[in-house]
This record gives C-alpha cells, sequence and structure tokens, in this order.
C-alpha cells in the first residue's frame, strides 16, 4: 500500500490557510491584485489537500490485482491479468530529475509521482513486478 506521506497534506494544508489569509489581509488593504492572486491559489491548496485527506492511499496491491486512485476520490480495481506494462519515466529537466511510475491497463494509464507514492517508483515498480508475477 502506497500513500502520500501526512507531512505534505499538512504543508498543503498550511499553505491554504496562509494564501487565505494573505487573501483576507489583501481584501482589507484593498489590494484587489493580490486577491485575485489569493483566492485561486487558496483553492488549488485547499482542494490538493482534501484528496490528500480523503484518499491518502493511491496505490495498493494484493493478490488479485492493483487499486488505483481514478478522479478526484474515485477507486478502481484492475486484476493482474488487465495491466498491460509497469514502468518507471524518468526525466531530467532544469537540473532536476524526476521520476513518474507508469501502470499501462490498455485502457487508461495510470501515473504517480514519488509524492503520491511516498515512496521512490522505482522500488514501487519493482515491487509491482513481483507480485503481479
Amino acid at each position: 500500500m502506497w500513500r502520500v506521506r501526512r507531512e505534505l497534506a499538512v504543508f498543503k494544508i498550511l499553505g491554504a490557510l496562509a494564501c487565505a489569509g494573505l487573501g483576507i489581509y489583501w481584501w482589507f488593504e484593498d489590494d484587489l491584485r493580490g486577491v485575485i492572486l489569493a483566492v485561486p491559489a487558496t483553492v488549488l491548496l485547499g482542494a490538493m489537500a482534501l484528496r490528500d485527506v480523503i484518499v491518502p492511499v493511491r496505490l495498493s496491491a494484493d493478490e488479485s490485482g492493483i487499486t488505483v486512485v481514478h478522479g478526484f476520490a474515485g477507486k478502481r480495481h484492475v486484476p493482474w491479468d488487465a495491466i498491460w506494462d509497469i514502468k518507471v519515466d524518468v526525466r531530467r529537466r532544469w537540473g532536476l530529475r524526476s521520476q513518474m511510475l507508469e501502470i499501462d491497463t490498455g485502457d487508461h494509464l495510470h501515473i504517480f509521482s514519488a509524492h503520491e507514492l511516498g515512496a521512490s517508483p522505482t522500488e514501487v515498480a519493482a515491487a509491482l513486478r513481483r507480485r503481479g508475477t
């Protein structure tokens, strides 16, 4: 079972509260540009934090297959024989290296970051490959 780290969800909640506080401050200071900046940031961080609280487990595996988060908070069970490929996409950009776990089921491509899994995508892919065989 791979889940979002609690610390990341807490940081998102604190970020949303900070943006909301700034928006309120700028509202009383009659700074319309600040309010226009703070409101979408508050909504976005709040929605991301809410998803982390509602559905912290993004990927789990058992004998019958895997269960992945689908959409905002839905879940989808995928049997092992329906999984076409499990791979890790590694990219380098601006001096940073990112890894994404890709699970291809033919109809859907489920993509997970290290932040969503709370572990290295390479380690998760290896564990899923061992489990699925």
